[in-house]
């Protein structure tokens, strides 16, 4: 068995199933992948992949199982690498951030800018997505790190820092008629089409479930993961819209007005997370760190040793 052929399963599954894109990212030919895996099967004795024809179409049951440690494998020795590069060359190497759109447009760009000023060699990746998508990333090995909010501190894979803490405003055109409320409700709120982020209502997230609770039944309109695009609509009057309130700038965002919806929704904390097996190296703890400036050189490194 060697590991040439387990990266070409882990390739395999991560693109879908498609050999051909498989390979491109092996750097190596169709025929070369189709032929290790065939070695691999008769190695281990089990079909890993289901076919139809000469297509993969999937794992098998056995191939499902096989595929959870091929996963531990490579990350292993994607730690083995980290650790390498970080006594041999400890500048330079690729890091990748899993994020949703309102942590990158409006939180990182500050860390990133001092970060690559410090680390000018270092090839940065930012890949972004929902809440459950960023979770995926960094459990996957796909993302070195990943900053998100609720779901990302569900996973008991996932090693999570608390970066700040933050709650949501609405906001609607100038001279609309919720300017005239003196304290916005819940019901207030459904009584307009909402404009918000897609993730909002999917699972058991703090905004649904305060409508849930309150047995009140939003209405709608449009989902967005961009809260540049959600401002967007609603400033063409379609609706009102719930974004966190750092993606609110009152200068930038002079069509709309903001109200603080803060007495409605409790609390939500953005985190940094990182899987609980990952070997840190030394520019991932300073990007952490820099994300993080609230917290202490000790009470850090406790955190990434738990």
């Amino acid at each position: 068995m060697k590991l040439q052929q387990l990266r070409c399963v882990y390739q395999i599954v991560q693109n879908k199933f498609n050999i051909s894109k498989a390979a491109e990212s092996l750097h190596t030919s169709q025929p070369g992948v189709s032929k290790q895996i065939q070695l691999l099967e008769d190695e281990v004795g089990i079909k890993i992949f289901q076919r139809n024809g000469k297509r993969l179409t999937g794992l098998s049951d056995a191939g499902n199982a096989l595929y959870k440690s091929i996963l531990e494998i490579i990350r292993e020795v994607s730690n083995i690498k980290n650790i390498s590069n970080e006594y041999e060359k400890d500048d330079t190497g690729i890091f990748t951030i899993a994020t949703t759109h309102t942590q990158a447009r409006y939180k990182l760009p500050k860390v990133v800018e001092a970060f690559v000023k410090q680390y000018p060699k270092i090839n940065l990746n930012i890949h972004q997505g929902n809440p459950s998508q960023v979770t995926e990333q960094i459990l996957k090995g796909d993302a070195d790190v990943g900053i998100a909010t609720e779901s990302i501190g569900q996973n008991n894979n996932i090693i999570c820092i608390p970066c700040y803490s933050w709650n949501r405003v609405l906001v609607f055109p100038k001279n609309h008629s919720l300017m005239k409320v003196k304290e916005i409700t819940l019901q207030d709120i459904a009584s307009y089409p909402l404009i918000t982020y897609d993730y909002a209502f999917t699972g058991s997230t703090i905004v649904s479930e305060v409508f849930k609770v309150a047995n009140i039944s939003p209405n709608i309109m449009l989902t967005a993961i961009d809260a540049d695009v959600i401002k967007t609509y609603v400033e063409l009057d379609l609706g009102v819209g719930l974004i966190a309130e750092m993606a609110y700038d009152k200068n930038k965002d002079s069509a709309l007005e903001s109200r603080d919806v803060s007495h409605l929704f409790p609390i939500s904390t953005t985190f940094i997370g990182i899987r609980k097996d990952t070997f840190v190296r030394g520019f991932v703890y300073d990007f952490i760190k820099m994300f993080t400036p609230h917290m202490k050189d000790l009470d850090l490194r406790n955190f990434l040793n738990k």
